[in-house]
This record gives structure tokens, C-alpha cells and sequence, in this order.
């Protein structure tokens, strides 16, 4: 009896272990999601290159900033450096149809980075992505157009709140860093 106690509690051991090894590994290139046009992203094609994560929502004061992200996009064409869009109506400004959410982003602003079909950025069904930053590092998007780098090792490098636009020093010099 003793000896079978001793493996259980081994093996609970091991299991916890593995456990607690494998959150601690876990990077966003970890997670997938779904883009504006109904496709599967699997963010493990981006490991080892950065990214900056913005939820976004079409309705908000703050989302004249799709211009300054496309011109980051733009700045940053020729580096690793990806930039995702995950539109979402978390804070109840984003519309409900994928056509309309498109008419803002393309026509409006001609977004040609990476934009999400709509997710859930806060609260018990978040995305995973956004659960995996609350989580690890205890950081959630307080607003639309909240910001977050994330360094080439898939880890989160800074976060910047909406107020933060896209053409900020702080936001600037956070992408140089990571796409060194």
C-alpha cells in the first residue's frame, strides 16, 4: 500500500510539474484566431517575429487611430514587425455585421494589416490570446484601441493604453526596440 502511495503522489508530482512548465512556455504564437474574412490565423507562423496586438471597434472616439496604424503598418512594411487588429465589441462599439465592421476599416481608412473578426477582449469568455495576457501579466484592455507589443519571443513587452496613439514616441521607440 505504501508503495502505491508513493507513486501516486510521484505521478501527481510530475503532472504538476508538467503543468506548471507548460504555462510558463506558452507565448502568444501559441493561440489562433479568426480574420475579417472568415480565415484561420495560426500565430505561430509569426514566432519569432514581433507583433503589436490592438483591439479595435468601429464606433468609438479613438477609432480615427486605424490612420495612424496603417501608417505604421506602412512604416514597419519591411520588418517582422505584424500588426493585428482584433476588432471587438467588448466595450459595445463595434457593429455586429462583419460587412459593416469592413466598411469602416477599408473604405474609411483602407486598413491592409491583419483585422480580426469580431472577439471578446475582457471577461470570462475572452479570446484566449486576451485570457493568456490577463493571465501571465495581468493586463487587459481597458478601452478599444488599447495596445500591446509583443516581443520576438512571444512574450509581452509594454502596453499602452488607448490614449497612447499610434504615432506616440513611447509606442515608437517600444517597435524599435522589439524589431532590433
Amino acid at each position: 500500500m505504501k508503495k502505491v502511495k508513493k507513486i501516486l503522489i510521484f505521478t501527481v508530482l510530475i503532472l504538476f510539474n508538467n503543468n506548471v512548465m507548460s504555462a510558463e512556455n506558452t507565448t502568444i504564437y501559441d493561440y489562433k484566431f479568426i480574420d475579417i474574412d472568415g480565415n484561420s490565423i495560426d500565430l505561430s507562423v509569426f514566432k519569432g517575429k514581433p507583433l503589436l496586438l490592438v483591439n479595435t471597434a468601429s464606433r468609438c472616439g479613438f477609432t480615427p487611430q486605424y490612420e495612424g496604424l496603417q501608417k505604421l503598418f506602412t512604416k514597419y512594411r519591411k520588418t517582422d514587425l505584424t500588426i493585428i487588429a482584433t476588432t471587438s465589441n467588448s466595450f459595445n462599439q463595434e457593429y455586429s455585421s462583419i460587412e459593416e465592421i469592413k466598411k469602416i476599416c477599408l473604405a474609411n481608412y483602407g486598413v491592409s494589416f491583419i483585422t480580426s473578426s469580431p472577439m471578446n477582449v475582457k471577461g470570462e469568455d475572452a479570446h484566449p490570446i486576451y485570457k493568456w495576457i490577463n493571465d501571465e501579466y495581468r493586463k487587459k484592455p481597458k478601452w478599444n484601441f488599447y495596445k500591446f507589443v509583443i516581443n520576438k519571443d512571444g512574450k509581452l513587452e509594454n502596453h499602452f493604453s488607448s490614449m497612447i496613439v499610434p504615432s506616440s514616441v513611447k509606442l515608437i521607440s517600444t517597435l524599435d526596440k522589439v524589431i532590433k
